[in-house]
């Protein structure tokens, strides 16, 4: 009596279980990558500490009157300060970096017109977040330190920590580079069919309340922060809202022309068909 053959294993299982293990090295590889560039930027910045920490401190230095300055009340606040200043500094400047090895790791999971439309949302939001943190420190932080000296009671001196000040400039950096985020959050929410731009419309006298609920929730006590950071994220709503209402327009011509909802291989292959008819300046066509 012959002995029966085993059935073959199925594959799928070391399928699935390789390419999960492919995903996570990928993941660690970009992990790495970030982590280096952070590390290269901080190590290029660590001479300059103290005039990378004079620099952010200038907008408090401005307003202070003569005779005040700020002080250190931890020991090693004098030296670890100027560090953390650095590292934040350093990691600031690699954001455009640390975002495209995110979307390294997540680009070949997209559909072409995913990734021609991913592509400017993620540029925008890099320059809107710059934009957020230069709008506090050039037009927020002078006005807000000077309401602070003008306010003093008499007889006290404003004297402020180093370490809370340093508290202070990251959560404000933090708060207006998320707030300037607005416009891309609309789109977003907008093209993947979450909202519809008519009926936000209709509720701008709710998202202009919910504005300044989320400035004060964001922003320190002072009613200065919190309305220079209120009203700019309501204009930029705005402004997404207007992006997205003209992308709802274009689909809906679209559609009146009596064209159906193209497949996601459909517009893949659109696409490649377009880059072979209109090859781009140093690119050759598909063939």
């Amino acid at each position: 009596m012959s002995a029966e053959k085993p059935e073959p294993a199925d594959p799928a299982p070391a399928a699935a279980s390789g390419s999960l293990i492919s995903h996570l090295i990928e993941l660690r590889n970009r992990f790495m990558y970030a982590l280096i560039a952070v590390g290269l930027a901080f190590f290029a910045l660590v001479p300059f500490a103290n005039e990378v920490y004079a620099l952010i401190a200038q907008p408090l230095m401005a307003q202070l009157p003569k005779g005040m300055s700020m002080i250190a009340t931890e020991v090693a606040s004098p030296f670890l300060t100027p560090l953390k200043f650095t590292l934040a500094a350093a990691v600031t400047v690699t954001i455009p970096f640390l975002l495209y090895q995110l979307w390294a790791f997540v680009a070949p999971g997209l559909y072409k017109h995913e990734k021609r439309m991913a592509l400017p949302l993620l540029l925008s939001s890099v320059l809107l977040f710059y934009a957020g943190m230069a709008f506090a420190y050039f037009v927020v932080f002078p006005a807000v330190f000077k309401l602070m000296v003008d306010v003093l009671p008499p007889g006290v001196q404003m004297m402020t920590d180093i370490k809370a000040y340093m508290d202070f400039v990251f959560s404000m950096f933090f708060a207006f580079g998320i707030a300037f985020e607005v416009p891309v959050a609309v789109v977003i929410l907008t093209v993947v069919g979450v909202v519809n731009p008519e009926k936000l419309a209709e509720k701008r006298s709710y998202i202009f309340l919910a504005a300044f609920v989320i400035a004060a929730v964001l922003t320190p006590p002072d009613v200065a922060s919190q309305v220079m950071l209120a009203i700019p994220m309501y204009l930029l709503f705005e402004i997404g809202l207007f992006v997205a209402r003209l992308l709802v327009k274009r689909k809906a011509r679209e559609e009146a022309g009596g064209h159906r909802p193209l497949t996601e291989q459909e517009m893949d292959a659109e696409l490649d068909a377009y880059e072979r008819q209109n090859p781009v300046s140093g690119k050759r066509p598909k063939k």
